[in-house]
């Protein structure tokens, strides 16, 4: 949980002060481009991942999920205390948006196999019919993560002058994440690894067959892939929305930056409720209830959230994001259980990381620079609304026809 805290607690940090960061790392003279270079870094750090994912997926297969689950919190800390101690770019020049590019691909790296692994981690643990009620609980600890970096930064900017946030305040909640990485690696030390994964390294011992991983996962596995990839596209590409844009569309639409992260606080407080509501939906009654439910309702409601927020009323933008945020937690919970149960433990690392990554860096991660580049186009958000409607009805038709067979029914106790 700690893990995933400082993964989206960075990835929002970094969305929340895209404004700032782009003062800062790029020229000035271009609010536009220098925008769209801060959300260049979002897509390059997520470009990495699926490598990340073929380079330290194998290793949680073949070394253990707990050594992963350390390096993994380790270089995350690393790349986002880094930024915050980068000179900027009147310091140094262009060295400065190269180097801020260095550390999002440091984090990159660090968060591609993260969210898989401790969701493989726990759902191995897990014995009895709770699978998709942990899923949505591990899934909660992001809007934790999330809330943390959209309260620290709308703190810091309501209390100090603006002035000196935008020149050196904006720091300090980059480095807040190292504290809360110590005590995660100390913690995840102590860790046992699950017996259904100690089993699979005794049969390979046994049998003494050398595990590929990666090649298994492409021969056998690709067709579940793409059933995931389909499966969680509308998701993926509203997580985004959710932790790195609504704070940008709400400023650029013209209210003050305090109302627009107080507004993404706000999404943060809610959010995990449903992400724990749809968990136990998915265990009593199957995992496409709560999936034709959410991606159902987001057909209906996401282009009406865009249009709120090009409204003057802070009030209805800010019912808007909420209402979205509580409908992406919804589906969240299945779609964890999903991608790591859609595969064997021999290949379960490899295969989740690399599947979720895909989805997350083709869609989550290149939808800011949809969204940047529709708005221009088209002066209103509501064309992006149109283009994430039609992802949600993708996952909804996947739902309805391919739903991975791990989701199809209710949960059973497995007897020890």
């Amino acid at each position: 949980m700690l893990g995933n805290i400082v993964e989206y607690y960075d990835f929002t940090l970094y969305g929340t002060l895209a404004a700032i960061i782009a003062v800062n790392f790029f020229p000035a003279e271009d609010k536009f481009v220098a925008l769209l270079g801060v959300y260049v870094g979002i897509v390059l750090s997520y470009a990495i991942r699926p490598i990340g994912s073929l380079i330290l997926g194998p290793i949680g297969d073949i070394k253990g999920r707990k050594f992963v689950l350390i390096l993994t919190i380790a270089l995350m800390t690393i790349g986002t205390a880094g930024i915050g101690v980068l000179p900027t770019y009147a310091a140094i020049g262009v060295a400065a948006p190269i180097l801020l590019m260095a550390s999002r691909l440091l984090q990159g790296i660090g968060a591609s196999v993260e969210y898989t692994t401790a969701s493989n981690f726990l759902l191995e643990h897990e014995r009895g019919n709770r699978r998709n009620l942990i899923s949505g609980i591990l899934n909660s600890t992001a809007s934790i993560g999330s809330l943390g970096a959209a309260l620290v930064a709308y703190v810091l900017s309501a209390l100090m002058p603006t002035e000196a946030f935008t020149a050196w305040g904006w720091r300090i909640p980059f480095l807040i994440a190292l504290p809360i990485a110590a005590i995660g690696v100390y913690m995840r030390r102590h860790l046992n690894e699950s017996a259904e994964f100690q089993e699979v390294l005794r049969e390979a011992e046994e049998e003494k067959v050398k595990p590929a991983p990666v090649r298994e996962t492409f021969k056998r596995h690709w067709r579940d892939i793409l059933r995931v990839l389909g499966l969680s596209v509308g998701q993926r590409i509203g997580s985004y929305i959710i932790q790195a844009y609504f704070v940008t569309a709400l400023i650029t639409a013209g209210f003050p930056a305090t109302q627009a992260l107080l507004a993404s606080v706000l999404t943060y407080l809610v959010g995990p409720i449903t992400s724990v509501w749809g968990g136990w939906l998915a265990d009593r009654f199957g995992g496409r209830i709560p999936l034709i439910v959410g991606y159902g309702l987001f057909v209906v409601l996401t282009v009406p959230t865009f249009y709120l927020i090009g409204q003057p009323s802070i009030a209805l933008a800010t019912i808007a994001v909420v209402v979205f945020t509580l409908i992406n937690n919804l589906v969240a919970a299945p779609l964890t259980t999903a991608f790591s149960l859609s595969f064997p433990a021999e290949v379960r690392a490899t295969a989740a990381s690399l599947s979720f990554n895909i989805a997350t860096s083709l869609f989550g991660a290149t939808a800011g620079l949809v969204a940047v580049w529709l708005a221009g186009v088209t002066g209103s958000n509501v064309a992006f609304g149109w283009y994430v409607t039609i992802a949600c009805v993708v996952s909804l038709l996947v739902t309805i026809f391919a739903l991975p067979e791990c989701l199809k029914y209710k949960l059973e106790a497995k007897k020890s």
